[in-house]
C-alpha cells in the first residue's frame, strides 16, 4: 500500500504505552478476544486511543468493528452486565462490564447532504475507511487489541506529538461534512491544550458562518465543554480569531472595544480573559469547592462585563463610563444564554452573578452598614462563594498597591460576612413573625396583603437584624394601620 493509509507501523514507546494502560484494562483484552473468536476485528478508537497515548485514558472505552449492530448485540449477550442499544441506529451498542462503559461502532463510510449536518448513515468494511472521515488526525487512529498494532492512517501520531489539530482530509470537505468540527477544534484546544495547522484556521474562518446550520444544544455542548476544558482561555481567543464567536457568542467579540487616545481604558475582552485565568486559579485554591471545573463561575468571568459596549459613554475631561453595565448585561446574558438553550439554574445563576458583581466597590473602606452586609449575603444566596471569587478575579488592576488594597477591603468585607453570619444565621434571613401569625394579628385571610406584610417584616429584618417578638408585633401592626388595615381590637 502507497500513500497516507500505508501508515501502520507502530513506534514501540507509543505502542507500549497504549499495551501498558490497555493490560489495566481487562475488559479491553475480554471483549477483543471474544470478537475475534467469532471472526470479527476490534479496535479502541478515536479519542480512547489518543487519550492513552498521553496518558490520560478514561475508564469509557470507544471500539469499532466489522461486525454489524445485530452481530454486536449478539457478541455481548452473555458476556456484558448491561447492554443498551439506543444508537443503534447509527452503528453504536453501548454496554457495562465490571463497572466499566463501553461503546462498539461498526465501521462507517457516512456521507453528508450538505445542508444539514445529519450523515446517511452508511456501514464500511475497512478501519481505515472508518479513521480517515473522522474530524481530527489526533482521534483518527485506532489500535488492534489482539494483534496489539496502531493504526494511523492520517499521520496522526505526528500531529499528537507536535500537539496539533488538522483534518484528515481537506478542511474544507471536513467541515461541509460537519461544521460543528470547528467549535471541536475550540474545544480540543482548550481540552488538550493543542494548536490548530494554519489551514484549519484559515478554514474555521472562512466558514464560520456553516454553524447556522448546527443545533443551539450541540452548540451549547460543546461551549461548556471548552469552558471546562484545562485552557479554556486559548479555546475562546481561537473562536474569536477564527470568527465562530460571532455566530455563536457574538457578545464577545463585541467587547474588543477600540482604545481611543484620549479616552484610555482597558480592552474590555482582555481584561474578561485575565478575570476568567483568575478565576480558574481561585476555583482551583478553594479547598471547599468541587472536584469539577465550575462552568457557572467561568461564565459568569467570561461574560460579566458583556454590558459594557452598549453603555460606553465618552465625559468631559478624557472619561469614559459604563454606566449600569452590569444590569444591562445581566439582561444580555439571560438572553444569550437562553438562545444556546442553557437550562434555566445555570441562566439565573449566571446572570445574578453578573447583576451582582460591581456591588462590593460601594463598600469602600468599609462604609458599609451590618443592614448593607445582610442584603449582599441575601441577594447572593447560594451563589456567594462564587460571587466571592468573581469580585476577587475581577480586580485585576496593573497597580499593586491598588490591587492589595481591594483584595485587603475584600477580606474585611468577608469577615464581616463571617461574624454577622455566625450571631443572626445569615442563611436563613426571614421575618421575625411568620405567615400564619401574620394573618392571625392583622385577622386577614390568605392573599396579597399577607405576602406585603411579610416582605415588610423581612426588609425591616434585614435593616435593623433580629427583632424581639414584642417590638416585630408592634411595627407590624403599625405598618398596617399606614397601609389601611384595621387589625383586630384596635
Amino acid at each position: 500500500m502507497s500513500g497516507p493509509l500505508a501508515s501502520a507501523a507502530t513506534p514501540p514507546e507509543q505502542d507500549n504505552a497504549v499495551v501498558e494502560l490497555l493490560s489495566a484494562l481487562p475488559v479491553a483484552e475480554e471483549l477483543a478476544a471474544r470478537f475475534a473468536a467469532a471472526g470479527h476485528r476490534l479496535y479502541l478508537v478515536g479519542g480512547s486511543v489518543r487519550d492513552a497515548m498521553i496518558g490520560r485514558l478514561s475508564g469509557d472505552l470507544d471500539f469499532t468493528t466489522d461486525a454489524r449492530p445485530p452481530r454486536i448485540m449478539a457478541l455481548l449477550k452473555g458476556w456484558a452486565d448491561a447492554i443498551w442499544d439506543t444508537g443503534i441506529a447509527f452503528g453504536t451498542v453501548g454496554a457495562t462490564k465490571h463497572g466499566q462503559t463501553v461503546e462498539i461502532t461498526t465501521f462507517r463510510a457516512d456521507s453528508y447532504d450538505g445542508v444539514t449536518r445529519n450523515p446517511e448513515v452508511t456501514f464500511g468494511d475497512s478501519i481505515e475507511g472508518d479513521l480517515v472521515r473522522r474530524d481530527f488526525t489526533v482521534n483518527a487512529m485506532a489500535y488492534d487489541v489482539v494483534n496489539r498494532q496502531l493504526i494511523d492512517p492520517t499521520g496522526g501520531r505526528e500531529a499528537l506529538r507536535a500537539g496539533v489539530l488538522d483534518t484528515p482530509a481537506t478542511p474544507q470537505e471536513s467541515f461541509s461534512d460537519d461544521p460543528l468540527r470547528m467549535l471541536r477544534a475550540a474545544r480540543f484546544t482548550s481540552q488538550l491544550g493543542f494548536a490548530v495547522a494554519p489551514r484549519v484556521l484559515e478554514a474555521m474562518a472562512a466558514m464560520a458562518g456553516e454553524l447556522t446550520r448546527i443545533t443551539a444544544e450541540r452548540v451549547q455542548v460543546e461551549l461548556s465543554k471548552l469552558l471546562t476544558g484545562a485552557h479554556p482561555r486559548a479555546g475562546v481567543e481561537l473562536m474569536v480569531e477564527a470568527k465562530l464567536a460571532d455566530v455563536v457568542l457574538p457578545e464577545l467579540p463585541a467587547m474588543k472595544l477600540e482604545i481611543d487616545e484620549h479616552h484610555q481604558h482597558k480592552d474590555v475582552f482582555h481584561h474578561s480573559l485575565v478575570v476568567l485565568d483568575q478565576a480558574i486559579d481561585l476555583e482551583a485554591a478553594d479547598p471547599d469547592g468541587g472536584a469539577e471545573p465550575d462552568l457557572v463561575l467561568r461564565l459568569a468571568a467570561l461574560l460579566h462585563d458583556i454590558g459594557k459596549p452598549d453603555t460606553r459613554r465618552f465625559e468631559e475631561g478624557g472619561g469614559v463610563s459604563f454606566h449600569h453595565h452590569e444590569v444591562v448585561g445581566a439582561k444580555m446574558v439571560r438572553k444569550r444564554l437562553r438562545a444556546l438553550k442553557y437550562s434555566k439554574e445555570i441562566v439565573e445563576d449566571v446572570a445574578q452573578l453578573v447583576y451582582l458583581h460591581l456591588r462590593f466597590h460601594g463598600y469602600g473602606s468599609g462604609e458599609w452598614t451590618d443592614s448593607a452586609v445582610r442584603r449582599y449575603v441575601t441577594d447572593a444566596g447560594h451563589l456567594l462563594p462564587r460571587l466571592h471569587k468573581l469580585v476577587r478575579a475581577d480586580c485585576t488592576t496593573r497597580n499593586r498597591r491598588k490591587a492589595n488594597a481591594l483584595q485587603r477591603t475584600y477580606d474585611d468585607l468577608e469577615r464581616r460576612i463571617e461574624r454577622i453570619a455566625a450571631e443572626e444565621d445569615l442563611k436563613r434571613v426571614r421575618p421575625d413573625l411568620d405567615g400564619n401569625e401574620i394573618m392571625r394579628l392583622l385577622g386577614l385571610p390568605p392573599g396579597p396583603m399577607v405576602g406585603k406584610a411579610w416582605k415588610f417584616l423581612k426588609e425591616l429584618r434585614l435593616d435593623r437584624g433580629p427583632l424581639d417578638h414584642d417590638e416585630a408585633v408592634a411595627e407590624l401592626l403599625a405598618w398596617a394601620r399606614a397601609e389601611g388595615v384595621q387589625p383586630p381590637g384596635d
